[in-house]
């Protein structure tokens, strides 16, 4: 399922919820860390986080209201801004620029707990559409870091390992229940360190915490 994106954006339906990005992560005992790669600098970029507020009215989004969550690219950086909406100012066509994707979301208390859900599908889809023809070093990570969760949530399947014309190592993985013959999926290795992991996991999971 893609992630909504501009120009012709599709609603991420809400589905299974899944457990916290970081708390997935911190169980994929088998994943192998190794020496940063010298491209990546995870103290360099951040995902803006989520400020509970309309970016086209400024009013507050309250706890239990639905909304739609985005990422946005900058126009100066490599960086995601986060910027929610109302869904009335949504379906009326109100877009924010450089629109990356989207997904449906629902406000949690004040009271939730700090490891609230992120739904499945905004993980697929967000792994998917990281992997459009986009080598730069962060979005890289993020996907690498999506696709251990999605592994660990066998939701995704290793098959193999290769290496590109780069000479860089690449996972081989098919989404579960793919027939044998469907052509694998490359999910390129950036090579973090175990602290690197750990950072990303904590963004993805700043972003993309909500109640879905």
């Amino acid at each position: 399922m893609p992630v909504g994106c501009a120009p012709k954006p599709s609603l991420i339906p809400s589905g299974r919820p899944c457990q916290g990005i970081q708390s997935g992560l911190s169980r994929l005992g088998r994943v192998p860390c190794r020496p940063a790669m010298s491209a990546f600098d995870s103290s360099s970029f951040r995902i803006g986080k989520a400020t509970g507020a309309c970016a086209a009215t400024g009013r507050p989004i309250e706890p239990g209201q639905a909304y739609i969550a985005t990422l946005c690219e900058q126009e100066e950086s490599d960086d995601f801004a986060r910027l929610d909406y109302h869904i009335e100012p949504w379906e009326s066509g109100q877009r924010p620029d450089r629109l990356y994707s989207y997904w449906r979301a629902v406000m949690p208390d004040a009271n939730a707990p700090k490891n609230a859900l992120v739904d499945d599908a905004v993980l697929q889809a967000l792994f998917e559409r990281l992997g459009e023809d986009d080598d730069r070093p962060q979005r890289a990570a993020y996907r690498y870091v999506i696709g251990l969760i999605l592994m660990r949530k066998r939701l995704l399947k290793h098959v193999g390992m290769k290496r590109d014309d780069d000479g860089r190592s690449v996972w081989l993985v098919v989404p579960k229940g793919s027939p044998p013959e469907e052509e694998p999926i490359e999910m390129v290795d950036p090579q973090l360190s175990e602290d690197q992991q750990r950072d990303v996991a904590d963004q993805l999971g700043e972003v993309l915490r909500s109640e879905l």
